[in-house]
């Protein structure tokens, strides 16, 4: 039997439905609004997905390139069409509206919106190292698109540092498996050292993005995170570098860090 899907698209997470050929609900759910993200909880289903849709919208572009670029059969809907046909429904709330989408894909009552890409636009995608994987297989840096910014963390994700000590031995195994981070290998592979640094920053400064983002405390190897989302606290935007702006030119620790990353920058090209 077919299947199709909505997907209500909020800005952190989305609503997502999947009905059958009959119009019954066969799985609901709340994913975070990423595209590995939605990829991932749609290829648990097990099952195959005929067309999937989403509201055009501020998100909704770089969601479906995400999920076009996995090979799902998504469409971007035209909001007024969306908006005219969701009326009749006697609650509006993400979940009823996730609902109301699926069911337009099923019977076929929607109106494409054309989306250029993302390259086409010349509009940098992130390429967060971690996150770029297939089923936990990392992607070849080497093969991003040029028009993208590689990273190898942002504000609201946890240190390289922390990230690389809580992996499972399985993801660990399939890091490794990359050819820039097979030396790492041997009785020290699962501690975060200088070599571990070194080795993860290489990587990202031999991506074939334009761009490259590396948070300071990646760069300096510490544990330290900026942001945890959907928290309120004091550990959110506090962490302050314990150098003076002078102290950055003369202190050991950061000077050796931007001697390094000033190496990585002429090896491979980055220096402007």
């Amino acid at each position: 039997m077919d299947h199709y899907a909505g997907i209500d698209v909020s800005l952190e997470c989305s609503s997502v439905c999947v009905v059958d050929g009959s119009g019954k609900i066969v799985r609901e759910g709340k994913v975070a609004s990423e595209p590995a993200a939605l990829i991932d909880w749609f290829g648990s289903l097990g099952l195959r997905v005929e067309r999937i849709g989403l509201e055009a919208g501020p998100l909704s572009q770089w969601l479906y390139a995400g999920l076009q670029q996995a090979g799902l059969a998504v469409e971007l809907l035209e909001t007024r069409h969306v908006r005219k046909a969701l009326e009749t429904m006697p609650v509006k709330t993400d979940r009823n509206d996730a609902r109301g989408i699926a069911q337009l894909m099923r019977v076929g009552w929607f109106k494409p919106v054309h989306c250029k890409s993302l390259a086409a636009q010349e509009i940098p995608g992130t390429k967060v190292l971690r996150w770029e994987n297939d089923r936990g297989v990392p992607r070849d840096v080497t093969r991003f698109p040029r028009i993208s910014v590689a990273a190898t963390g942002t504000h609201d994700s946890e240190a390289l540092r922390t990230w690389w000590e809580g992996l499972a031995d399985w993801e660990r195994e399939l890091q490794l498996a990359q050819p820039q981070l097979a030396r790492l290998r041997g009785p020290t592979q699962t501690r975060f050292t200088p070599e571990t640094k070194s080795a993860l920053l290489e990587l990202a400064y031999e991506a074939s993005s334009d761009a490259l983002l590396t948070p300071v405390t990646d760069a300096l190897g510490w544990h330290d995170r900026m942001n945890t989302p959907g928290t309120v606290g004091t550990h959110n935007w506090t962490f302050r570098l314990p150098w003076t702006a002078d102290e950055l030119f003369s202190a050991p620790e950061p000077v050796a860090t931007a001697s390094e990353l000033a190496h990585l920058a002429e090896r491979y090209g980055r220096k402007r």
